[in-house]
C-alpha cells in the first residue's frame, strides 16, 4: 500500500512518498542552490514541490517561482503545484496582459513562468524576486549566452531576502565545461545525479527499447539530389580557386566560418577586392543549397518544395545565381513533377507503416517529433488521408504564415491527448522538454537531431508508466546518419562527466560592480524592454522607467536623447533610409542628441564601406550627432550610464518625457515653454500653471509668490527670476 507525504501544505493523498525524492528534497534544503540532474520520469517535479512547500511554511508570505522555456510547461507546472500544494497558484506568459499579470503575482504565492515575461516585468519594474524564496529553474541547462535563465538568477541573488534556487533538467550538457557554466550561471554549487542504475531508482523507471529503422532513398529523389549536389560541388570549387576554403568537402559551418573570414576582409579594406563579394554571394548560395539538399534527405518532396517557392521570392544576388543556374532549375522542375505525382519520402510510407501496427495492438498513444513545420504539416494530411486519428502541436509561428497556437489551444490540445481523445501527436520541438503526458507507448523521431539534450527529452516522452518505445526513422547514406552518430557521442561523453553521483562545483563569490555610489535616472523606449543593455543598466546601478518615446531610445535629460543601434540595426536603417529621418527628429527636438553605434562588425556586411563611411559622416556632419562606438551591450549600458551622470549633476532630473514630437495643443505649448525654465520638469510645470493659471502670471510672478508653489524652493525660484530678468547677450556679437 503506497504511503503519502504529510505537510501543512500538501494536499493529503497526493504526494506518493518516495525516498529518493525525499532524501533529494532534504540535501537541497540542508545544502543550498543546487541542479538535480535525473530521468525525465523520475518525477523532479515532486521534488520541487517538496522544497516548495517547506520554504513556503517556513517563510510566511514569500512566494515560489518556477520558471519553463515554454508556455505549454508553464501552464502544466500550474496543473502540477496546484494539485499538491495548498496555496495559491497562477502561472504567467506574455499572452496575459502586464496588468493582469501583476495583479496574479500579488495575489499568488506560487507562480509558474516563461523566463521571458519575468524578466520583462522585472525590468519594467511592475514587481520584483525580493520575497521570493524559492526560485526553480526548469530544464536549467538553457542557462547559458543571454537566455533570460541567466539575468533572473543574478538579479534574484541580487535582491532576494532568502535566496534558494534549484535547477532542474535531464540533460546538462555534453561536457562538464557546459555544465559548470550553467552552473555558475544559476549559482549553484552542488549537482546531484540520479540515474537508471541507482537502486533507489530503477523500481519507478521502466525500461524503454529504441529502434533504429533505416530506409533508402527512392529513385526520383537521387535524382534530384545528384543535381543539388552538382550545383553545390561547383560552387565550392570557385571558392576553392578564390582561395575562400581549402577544400570542397567542407559542411555548413565551415561556409559560415568562411564568411566571417570574407566579411573581416571587407571591414579591413578601404577599397575591397571585388572578389570579397563574389565570395559572399558563392557562400551565400551554397549554404542555400546545403539546406535543400538537408530537406530533401531527411524529410521529403513536400518541404522541399515549400522551401523551393519560398527561395524564388528572394531577390538577392545569390539567389538570381542559382535560379540562372541549368542544373538547379531542373533540380526544381524535378521537385514539382514529384511532387505533383505524389512522390513521397520513403520515411512517410515507413511512418504510417509503423503507427498502423501500432495502433492495432490496442489503446496506444503515440508521439511523433520532427524538426519542420513544412514536416509536420505533410505528415498530418498523410494521417487525415489514412485515417489515422492525429493532432498537431506546434509552437511559434511558422513562415508559411500559419497562425501561432494560442496558450489555450496548446494546453487544450495536450489534455485532449491525455485523455485519449487522439491516438498520435504530431509535434515539434516545442513538447521535446517535460511536457507530461504519461501515457506514452511509443516516441517516433522523424529524423535523428545531433543534440544529446534534445535525443534525451525526446525519448523521455515514453516509459513512464509502463515500458515504452523510440523508433528513429534514417534515410541511409545521408545527414541522418551523421545526425545519429553524433547524438550518441555526445550523450556518452555527457554520462561520463556526470559519472559518480554528484559533483561540488567551486564558484566565485557572488560580486556586484563597484560604482561611485551615484544613480542616474532615465527614460526608456518600451520597445527596448527585450533588450540586453536594460539588464545592464540594472546590473550597474542605474534606475530607469519603460515609456513609450517618440524620438531615441534613452532619455537622460531635457537635452539628451540616446539613439541605440546595432551594427546590423545601423546598416539596415540605412538600406531603408530610416537613419535620416531618426537623425532629423533627434536634432529637431533635443539640443543634444548622441548615437550610439554597438557591436565591431560594422563592416562585416554585404554593403559597401564607403557607402557606410558616408552614412557616418551625414550623421555626424550634417546633423551634428556625436557618434559613440561600443563593443557589446555592457558597454553601451556603462557609456549611457556615463552620460546620465554628466547630465544630472543636480541629482534625479524632472524630465519632461518626449512621448509627442512636438507640442501641437495650447496646454502642450504651455507646457513646452514652462518647461524650459531652469529646474523645472513636466510635474513641476504643471503645478506652477495650476498655480498660477497662465504662462504670463509664472513669468510676472516674484520669487516669492514662485516658493509658495509645493516643491519650488528659494534656489529654484531666483534661478527662474534671474533667467526672466536677465539681460540677453548675444555671445556671437561679442566675439566680433
Amino acid at each position: 500500500m503506497a504511503r503519502y507525504i504529510e505537510h501543512p501544505l500538501i494536499k493529503p493523498g497526493t504526494v506518493e512518498a518516495r525516498t529518493y525524492q525525499q532524501l533529494l528534497a532534504a540535501d537541497i534544503l540542508r545544502k543550498g542552490n543546487s541542479m538535480i540532474v535525473a530521468p525525465t520520469a523520475l518525477g523532479k517535479t515532486i521534488v520541487a514541490v517538496l522544497v516548495a512547500a517547506e520554504r513556503l511554511q517556513k517563510y510566511r508570505g514569500s512566494r515560489v517561482l518556477i520558471l519553463s522555456p515554454s508556455k505549454p510547461l508553464a501552464i502544466q507546472h500550474e496543473e502540477s503545484f496546484r494539485e499538491f500544494l495548498l496555496a495559491p497558484c497562477t502561472s504567467l506568459t506574455g499572452s496575459i496582459n502586464p496588468e493582469e499579470r501583476v495583479r496574479r503575482w500579488n495575489e499568488s504565492r506560487v507562480i509558474s513562468a516563461t523566463p521571458q515575461t519575468i524578466e520583462s516585468d522585472v525590468l519594467a519594474g511592475r514587481y520584483d524576486l525580493s520575497d521570493v524564496s524559492l526560485l526553480v529553474f526548469d530544464e536549467c541547462h538553457r542557462a547559458v549566452g543571454s537566455y533570460s535563465y541567466v539575468f533572473l538568477a543574478s538579479s534574484y541573488m541580487q535582491t532576494a531576502k532568502n535566496p534558494l534556487i534549484l535547477g532542474l533538467t535531464a540533460s546538462p550538457g555534453a561536457d562538464e565545461d557546459k555544465i559548470k557554466s550553467v552552473c555558475s550561471n544559476l549559482f549553484l554549487n552542488e549537482v546531484v545525479v540520479k540515474t537508471e542504475k541507482d537502486p533507489d531508482v530503477r523500481p519507478y523507471l521502466k525500461p524503454i527499447k529504441i529502434e533504429w529503422v533505416r530506409v533508402k532513398m527512392k529513385p526520383e529523389l537521387e535524382e534530384i539530389r545528384e543535381l543539388l549536389k552538382k550545383v553545390l560541388k561547383t560552387r565550392l570549387k570557385m571558392l576553392k580557386n578564390l582561395g575562400v576554403i581549402e577544400s570542397v568537402g567542407v559542411g555548413k559551418r565551415d561556409l559560415l566560418k568562411a564568411r566571417g573570414r570574407v566579411q573581416n576582409r571587407i571591414a579591413r579594406s578601404s577599397n575591397p577586392p571585388k572578389s570579397c563579394y563574389r565570395a559572399i554571394s558563392l557562400i551565400a548560395a551554397s549554404i542555400n543549397v546545403e539546406h535543400a539538399l538537408e530537406l530533401l534527405e531527411t524529410q521529403g518532396i513536400h518541404p522541399l518544395l515549400r522551401y523551393l517557392t519560398r527561395f524564388k521570392k528572394k531577390n538577392t544576388r545569390a539567389a538570381r545565381s542559382l535560379l540562372m543556374d541549368p542544373d538547379f532549375t531542373r533540380a526544381m522542375y524535378l521537385t514539382r513533377k514529384a511532387s505533383v505525382s505524389g512522390i513521397e519520402h520513403p520515411k512517410l510510407d515507413r511512418l504510417i507503416e509503423i503507427l498502423r501496427k501500432e495502433l492495432e495492438v490496442g489503446d496506444s498513444r503515440i508521439i511523433v517529433f520532427t524538426q519542420f513545420r513544412d514536416t509536420l504539416e505533410e505528415i498530418y494530411q498523410r494521417c487525415v488521408r489514412e485515417g489515422i486519428n492525429a493532432v498537431k502541436f506546434y509552437g511559434q509561428n511558422s513562415r508559411s504564415g500559419e497562425k501561432d497556437l494560442t496558450q489555450k489551444q496548446q494546453r487544450d490540445i495536450i489534455r485532449s491527448f491525455r485523455m485519449g481523445n487522439h491516438d498520435v501527436l504530431l509535434s515539434t520541438s516545442v513538447a521535446e522538454e517535460g511536457i507530461d503526458i504519461p501515457s506514452v507507448d511509443l516516441v517516433v523521431m522523424y529524423e535523428p537531431v545531433p543534440s544529446e539534450i534534445r535525443m534525451i527529452q525526446r525519448r523521455g516522452r515514453t516509459g513512464r508508466r509502463r515500458s515504452g518505445r523510440m523508433v528513429v526513422l534514417m534515410t541511409e547514406k545521408t545527414r541522418d546518419e551523421a545526425y545519429y552518430y553524433s547524438s550518441i557521442r555526445k550523450e556518452k561523453t555527457m554520462k561520463e562527466s556526470l559519472r559518480g553521483g554528484s559533483m561540488k562545483i567551486e564558484l566565485t563569490p557572488l560580486e556586484f560592480p563597484e560604482t561611485d555610489g551615484e544613480r542616474p535616472f532615465i527614460y526608456v523606449d518600451s520597445r527596448e524592454v527585450n533588450s540586453r543593455v536594460l539588464r545592464e543598466l540594472r546590473r550597474i546601478g542605474v534606475d530607469f522607467e519603460l515609456r513609450k518615446l517618440s524620438v531615441g531610445d534613452y532619455q537622460v535629460s531635457d537635452d539628451t536623447v540616446i539613439e541605440r543601434k546595432t551594427t546590423q540595426d545601423f546598416l539596415g536603417s540605412i538600406m531603408d533610409k530610416r537613419l535620416y529621418r531618426q537623425a532629423r527628429e533627434m536634432v529637431e527636438n533635443f539640443k543634444r542628441p548622441v548615437m550610439i553605434i554597438e557591436g565591431e562588425d560594422l563592416y562585416s556586411g554585404f554593403m559597401n564601406p564607403d557607402a557606410v563611411r558616408g552614412a557616418l559622416a551625414s550623421v555626424a556632419v550634417d546633423f551634428g550627432i556625436p557618434i559613440i562606438p561600443t563593443r557589446s551591450p555592457a558597454d553601451t549600458a556603462a557609456m549611457i550610464r556615463r552620460i546620465a551622470l554628466r547630465e544630472q549633476r543636480e541629482g534625479k532630473p524632472d524630465m519632461r518625457i518626449r512621448t509627442d514630437k512636438k507640442p501641437v495643443t495650447l496646454q502642450e505649448k504651455q507646457l513646452f515653454i514652462v518647461e524650459s525654465l531652469p529646474y523645472i520638469g513636466s510635474k513641476y510645470a504643471r503645478r506652477l500653471l495650476e498655480s498660477f493659471g497662465s504662462v504670463e502670471a509664472i513669468m510676472n510672478a516674484s520669487e516669492k509668490e514662485l516658493m509658495e508653489v509645493e516643491g519650488i524652493g528659494k534656489r529654484i525660484a531666483s534661478e527662474i527670476r534671474k533667467v526672466i530678468e536677465a539681460e540677453f547677450k548675444d555671445s556671437e556679437k561679442i566675439r566680433g
